[in-house]
C-alpha cells in the first residue's frame, strides 16, 4: 500500500484521468473529492462490499425468487 501525506487542496492522480483531492479536514475526517471518467465506478467500501453481497445473493436465486422480474 502506498501512503501518502497531503493538505488541503492538495490532490493526487491515478493513471491518466483519476484525480483526487483533499477538499476539507475536520478533527479525524478528510473529505475526498474524486474526478474520474463516468465508466469507472466509484463508491465507498461499505457500499461496494454491499452491493457485491447482494450480486452473490442474487446470482445464487432460484428462477421465481426475484421478485418483479418477468418470466416470461
Amino acid at each position: 500500500m502506498l501512503v501518502l501525506s497531503r493538505h488541503r487542496d492538495e490532490s493526487i492522480i491515478i493513471g491518466d484521468d483519476i484525480v483526487i483531492t483533499v477538499v476539507d479536514i475536520r478533527g479525524d475526517k478528510v473529505r475526498l473529492g474524486i474526478d474520474a471518467p463516468q465508466d469507472i465506478p466509484v463508491h465507498r467500501r461499505e457500499v461496494y462490499e454491499a452491493i457485491q453481497r447482494e450480486n452473490m445473493k442474487a446470482s445464487r436465486a432460484e428462477p421465481g425468487e426475484l421478485g418483479g422480474l418477468d418470466s416470461r
